[in-house]
């Protein structure tokens, strides 16, 4: 089967960025700038304000997509990025040939099968379908989570990211009807089971207490969802970017991600080197996958 890339086959245009001052002072050689895609949450408004205690300037910058904060790692124009997991990244490198790698892990978000007015399995079941993400990502990852729970039945154990083609569809108890990953919780206001992501459940105002099933975050399946700063393989033992991975593990910080995220988010603490195995095991299944 072959691995689909839709996530990297957005070209790798220059996105429109906004840099934000974390702290005055310091020439532009000496400013580290760490790239981001929601500088506006809680969780970096406190970084921001924490970092104005380090001895040396940071700058973080915004980015508007999810593709060019990689490559502007690669270009130069950052120092490290903070906004992706382990198999995004994985998708990066083994569709361009990059190698950027993680110097720290920062949290895992879990993903949950939500159904309004409905707090058990069965009456998922029942219903017969559910809305799921369609891009590659996180819709491999909805699809194991309903095989998690006993809804789906794949035709093989141990896929990545599998799709619609690898559901056992005579085995599974409901069908699967991909949406964009925005009309999921549309999908779930309207009656419809749906799987669900942290954005959009925040987006709604949809209760992630909720859930009826969401995958277990300290499985060794859900290693690759494991989020991290991530830097070039010449800057990884940068102490001043250790510091960063650091402030992220601040009380301020972590209080902001968990307002922001109404406790979704899991904090993980993980060194560099740890969440590099992550990332060369998910690297070698994927190609295995190809």
């Amino acid at each position: 089967m072959s691995f689909r890339k839709k996530s990297l086959a957005a070209v790798m245009a220059a996105a429109t960025t906004l840099s934000l001052a974390a702290c005055a002072g310091g020439d532009d050689e000496n400013v580290i700038k760490i790239g981001a895609t929601d500088p506006e949450q809680k969780q970096w408004e406190a970084f921001k304000e924490e970092v104005k205690n380090l001895d040396f300037p940071v700058e973080v910058v915004a980015f508007s997509d999810y593709n060019t904060p990689n490559q502007a790692l690669i270009d130069g124009s950052i120092d490290v990025n903070n906004f992706q997991h382990m198999l995004f990244l994985a998708q990066q490198n083994t569709g361009s040939g990059s190698d950027l790698v993680p110097i720290g892990a920062t949290q895992i978000y879990t993903l949950g099968i939500y159904y309004k007015d409905h707090d058990d399995l069965k009456s998922v079941e029942e219903a017969g379908e559910v809305a799921i993400p369609n891009d590659v990502t996180n819709q491999g990852r909805a699809i194991n989570v309903l095989a998690q729970a006993g809804l789906l039945t794949l035709k093989e154990e141990g896929i990545l990211v599998p799709d619609p083609a690898d559901i056992d569809e005579s085995k599974s108890k409901v069908k699967v009807v991909p949406v964009d990953a925005a009309q999921t919780a549309t999908s779930y206001l309207d009656g419809t089971p749906a799987v669900i992501n942290n954005t959009f459940l925040t987006r709604a105002g949809i209760d992630p207490k909720s859930v009826i099933f969401h995958d277990d975050p300290n499985s060794p399946e859900s290693k690759p969802y494991i989020n991290g700063f991530v830097t070039t393989q010449e800057r990884k033992d940068d102490p001043k970017l250790q510091e960063l991975v650091e402030l992220w593990h601040s009380e301020p910080v972590q209080k902001g991600l968990q307002e922001e995220t109404n406790g979704t988010a899991v904090p993980v603490r993980m060194s560099g080197p740890e969440l590099n195995e992550v990332l060369k095991d998910t690297e070698k299944k994927m190609t295995e996958q190809k």
